[in-house]
């Protein structure tokens, strides 16, 4: 589902990139590696929380990267809410 929403141009990735969309009110959801530094898991999920957006520890870098179609990434934004909610119930899914 994240290579679908990226083929589509809905997602973001890159620290720098995730934490744009999270602030401008774009990221309708974050994904973070569960491997990604603790810094990086804690601004995440900070500011996913003050800007009331869901957020969730997901694979690891390369999992993450493979499934965009890229190297690497320790987290990402999905931009569109449809392809968000789509995520979010595989997501809960998995939690179970």
């Amino acid at each position: 589902m994240i290579g679908l929403a990226t083929r589509a141009g809905k997602t973001v990735s890159g620290e720098f990139a995730t934490e744009k969309a999270v602030k401008s009110f774009q990221a309708e959801l974050v994904i973070v590696a569960e491997d990604a530094s603790d810094n990086t898991k804690k601004l995440f999920k900070d500011k996913s929380s003050f800007y009331e957006i869901p957020c969730y520890e997901f694979g690891v870098k390369e999992e993450l990267g493979h499934a965009m179609g890229k190297e690497m990434r320790a987290s990402l934004a999905v931009t569109d809410f449809g392809f968000a909610q789509s995520i979010r119930k595989l997501l809960d899914g998995t939690q179970n």
